[in-house]
């Protein structure tokens, strides 16, 4: 575990990630999520500008139709988008480990069928399929929410976790299947080893670099639903909605990034930055646990999962310097053997 806090791209990733959620909660306990509102611009008394004002200096990021600073609801929103991406990864992972290895060691002669029902299942749109299960918890009804923001927040993760949970035990539960066909677990069984010895001492222990990927896949494959979702106008914690002759477009509770790009997608030719920066965000978040995931593959195996030729390693490169064997060392080292 030491040479995967050696590697760069992993610390480049990860450093970008606790740095964003500690930026996120700290401006949140020292200023209590204000928003500072900046609705009209003055230089030297006179008006340069008004709301949306697009990114300057003192505003990186601008401000939106109301004046409200963007680059403060970014950082507001941060702790609720990237939590609840890992949450939901965590939770997908911890419920699908051990179908998986029960599939792979105790079911596999069942596996082919429950391998074709799953298949299916690649076909469905998981963003539609949340859709229509979240809207009842998500979208505010006439009479306001019955459920606190944390109860809506747990059920939403709830649902995402398990859309993906029978792709994930198939996943797991085909490698797993791999693992008990090697030489190695062979040689376990005829010397007596259960099921459930080859899975703690030989299958978990040759998957856990792959579990690691697939966790941090399936972050950035949630970090995408919430994307889609917040296109939908269904964000991260609930939607606020209002009704009346003249009703207010529908506004995230918790600022996440999701809720910031469905909110504010209709300025998308008049004020770009409003929508583009948090879907930079986004882009930004995954490209971190991307980095994460080629870093921790190249420090515990010395491959690259994104590229196919071999890392250099400086091992490599020592190997590569030293001359070629040749028929007269060969002849040289029969000479002197005897």
């Amino acid at each position: 575990m030491r040479k995967v806090w050696k590697q760069p791209l992993f610390l480049i990733g990860f450093l970008f990630i606790a740095g964003v959620l500690i930026t996120s909660f700290a401006y949140s306990w020292i200023t209590d999520n204000e928003i500072k509102k900046v609705y009209y611009l003055y230089e030297d008394g006179r008006l340069v500008d008004g709301a949306p004002i697009e990114p300057r200096p003192g505003l990186p990021f601008g401000t939106d139709a109301l004046g409200l600073d963007i680059f403060a609801k970014i950082i507001i929103g941060a702790k609720f988008t990237i939590l609840a991406a890992l949450a939901v990864a965590a939770l997908r992972v911890f419920i699908a480990l051990p179908f998986g290895f029960l599939m792979g060691t105790y079911f596999r002669k069942q596996k082919k069928y429950f391998n074709g029902l799953i298949d299916s299942f690649h076909y469905v749109p998981l963003t539609i399929l949340a859709y229509y299960l979240l809207r009842p918890v998500l979208m505010e009804p006439m009479e306001g929410f019955q459920t606190s923001m944390t109860e809506r927040v747990l059920i939403e993760v709830f649902i995402l976790a398990l859309l993906t949970v029978p792709i994930i035990i198939s996943l797991i539960g085909n490698e797993s299947s791999l693992i008990y066909q090697r030489d190695f677990v062979v040689c376990a069984k005829s010397l007596g080893a259960s099921n459930w010895r080859i899975i703690r001492k030989h299958i978990y222990p040759s998957l856990r670099e792959k579990l690691f990927v697939i966790f941090g896949q399936q972050v950035m494959q949630t970090l995408i639903i919430l994307s889609h979702l917040g296109l939908l106008k269904l964000f991260l914690g609930g939607t606020h909605v209002t009704f009346g002759m003249m009703p207010d477009p529908p506004t995230s509770i918790t600022q996440e990034w999701s809720g910031l790009i469905g909110d504010s997608f209709r300025y998308l030719q008049s004020a770009p930055w409003i929508p583009l920066t948090p879907i930079l965000c986004f882009a930004a978040t995954m490209l971190a646990v991307a980095l994460m995931i080629e870093g921790y593959v190249r420090a515990t195996t010395g491959r690259s999962h994104y590229l196919k030729k071999p890392i250099r390693t400086k091992a490599r490169k020592e190997m590569s310097k030293t001359k070629h064997v040749t028929k007269e060392d060969l002849e040289w080292f029969k000479q002197t053997s005897y």
